[in-house]
């Protein structure tokens, strides 16, 4: 009866609170998109992280924080940081079990190479990106060109590409489909990700999202208020982690 209760409560505080605030890049909940922001658009943020929705080597509930800018109306550069606990082991020492002390950095781009309706009335935009980019010419391997796997750092190492349509239905509805490939033991992303988005015609603030991120299943919404300079998120990562965050948009042209 409690885990039911705490299930409902948890999928109403979902669809109670867009960016993709565990990457802190544009997208969805944790799939990535061919949406892109405009301009000049500068982003930052961050967020309550359950420890189900993060790579394995958090064993703990954590919070991260990002900036972001568009610096032309095809490219996206971000840089997001997801705070660590000192665990017993070798590495920490025991005055910083428990406690956070570090933080895992990563660096991401995102490229438009076609924008929607570019070469034809039904053409998707189409985005290349990859997140943990400077892992994959890390010192462990000599300045060669490698994707991390579990015995380096790169725990949000990703490459994609992705394809986006937008339709009118009762509102907006975003079509998003996309190719995923890391080479990571405990956070795999190999295959096809899958996902929705609905701007409800009744009340465009809304943005209710789900998707199969190629390794999960997630739900959640977005809520924007004050001209789409506040954005509100909130997950329910495989339908069982709720995760939350809040980002600050500004428009700088």
């Amino acid at each position: 009866m409690k885990k039911s209760f705490f299930f409902f409560v948890s999928l109403v505080f979902c669809l109670m609170v867009h960016a993709q605030f565990p990457y802190g890049t544009t997208g969805l909940l944790h799939m990535p998109t061919a949406d892109m922001q405009s301009d000049k658009t500068f982003m930052f943020g961050g967020g309550f992280l359950d420890k189900g929705a993060t790579p394995e080597h958090w064993s703990y509930n954590t919070y991260n924080y990002y900036l972001n800018i568009t610096i032309f109306p095809c490219l996206e550069i971000g840089y997001s940081c997801t705070l660590h606990k000192g665990v017993p082991g070798n590495y920490w020492p025991k005055s910083t079990w428990g406690k956070f002390t570090n933080q895992d950095r990563q660096f991401s781009a995102r490229l438009r190479a076609v924008k929607e309706g570019q070469l034809g009335k039904y053409m998707p935009a189409i985005v290349l990106g990859c997140n943990d980019v400077l892992t994959l010419w890390s010192s462990e391997n000599r300045g060669a060109f490698s994707l991390p796997d579990t015995a380096s750092n790169g725990y949000w190492n990703r490459l994609y590409i992705a394809a986006t349509e937008h339709f009118k239905l009762k509102g907006e509805l975003g079509v998003h489909a996309a190719y995923v490939y890391n080479r990571r033991k405990d956070y795999p992303l190999n295959g096809l990700a899958l996902g929705l988005n609905w701007k409800p015609w009744f009340h465009r603030n809304l943005n209710f999202m789900t998707e199969y991120d190629s390794r999960t299943v997630n739900c959640g919404l977005g809520y924007t208020f004050w001209k789409d300079h506040i954005n509100l998120i909130g997950e329910l990562n495989d339908f069982k982690y709720v995760s939350a965050g809040v980002m600050f948009k500004v428009h700088l042209k």
